[in-house]
């Protein structure tokens, strides 16, 4: 889904006809889907929401409020499904292009740079997911997980409110900035999967030589 602040924005201004409070549940389950159906555009959601609330239309603490709640839930759960079932099954599995010596280096890996990759992980197009549910499966401490991420929610979601905020009346301005930001970030995302799916399989078949 690509839909941008724009488009979003007029899918809530028809929801206000049926009163704020179905802007506010859709503004939560907006937040909550992108994590665990990705691409869903939440940021777009939340942009919108921003704009809205510089409009005098939705409450700033609210809005915020729930963003967190929705972002927050969602990471929580990807991390818990990747803590309850993934590190046992990959280890017994032992797949060749998820070895369980990948699972163990990966671990260590966080233990070192889990922090900064948590709280840069809300930033991240496209791998948000992926972050929280390998932190699952290398059982990275609950409580960090939990701090790190908010904080990394914190920060993207107050940075977005106010650039709405600030441009209320062109929504289309921000559009254009999740249209650049994309056009900048989806191709270091690919080549950095491409890059490092090409080093995996030369490990693997280094070791089967």
């Amino acid at each position: 889904m690509n839909e941008n602040p724009e488009q979003i924005g007029r899918y809530l201004d028809y929801l206000f006809t049926f009163g704020p409070g179905l802007v506010y549940v859709t503004l939560f389950a907006a937040c909550f889907m992108e994590n665990v159906f990705p691409p869903f555009p939440g940021d777009s959601f939340i942009a919108a929401a921003g704009a809205l609330v510089g409009a005098g239309r939705l409450d700033l603490y609210l809005s915020f409020a729930l963003v967190l709640a929705g972002g927050m839930s969602s990471v929580m759960l990807m991390y818990g499904v990747g803590r309850r079932y993934g590190r046992e099954y990959f280890l017994v599995k032992d797949y060749k292009y998820f070895s369980a010596a990948d699972i163990l280096a990966f671990e260590r890996h966080l233990a070192r740079w889990g922090g900064l990759l948590l709280v840069c992980s809300r930033f991240v197009i496209g791998l948000r997911s992926a972050i929280a549910l390998g932190a699952g499966i290398a059982r990275y401490p609950v409580r960090r997980m939990a701090v790190y991420s908010l904080l990394s929610y914190i920060v993207f979601t107050a940075a977005l409110f106010y650039l709405a905020m600030v441009v209320v009346d062109n929504l289309q301005r921000i559009a254009d900035y999740f249209r650049t930001y994309n056009m900048i970030v989806w191709p270091i995302v690919g080549l950095a999967t491409a890059a490092l799916v090409a080093w995996k399989i030369q490990q693997v078949r280094t070791r089967s030589k």
